[in-house]
């Protein structure tokens, strides 16, 4: 059974920095692109990052590039997003998912195969 486990949320302030975990079980991570996704209360769900199997290239939406990280760690199963400057228009449900690709376009939300349940962060100004 595929699944995947975020953490790492929480409420912060403005310019704190908080790193979201995601842990894989089921298959095998490390035939598979990631990436992170996020929604805010009345808007629809963006991407935000997405990196490939290896690592090597990676993907950041222009909201958060210079601020927000992505990484993996394909022993552990377990994808990260390391996230700094954080600002209140970061506050949002985090979540994660995995493709077989992270090429084209990234935030396709119909490319990614399974999803989690979503770990919430929220910035205080």
């Amino acid at each position: 059974q595929v699944q995947l486990m975020e953490s790492g949320g929480g409420v912060v302030q403005s310019g704190d920095s908080l790193r979201l975990s995601c842990i894989f079980s089921g298959f095998t991570f490390e035939d598979y692109a990631a990436g992170w996704f996020r929604q805010a209360p009345g808007k629809e769900r963006e991407g935000v990052s997405c990196i490939n199997w290896s690592g090597t290239r990676t993907a950041y939406a222009d909201s958060v590039k210079g601020r927000f990280n992505i990484s993996r760690d394909n022993d552990a199963s377990t994808l990260y997003l390391q996230m700094n400057n954080l600002e209140p228009e970061d506050t949002a449900m985090y979540y994660c998912a995995v493709r077989r690709y992270c090429s084209g376009d990234y935030w396709n939300r119909g490319e990614y195969e399974s999803w989690g349940q979503g770990t919430q962060v929220t910035v205080s100004s």
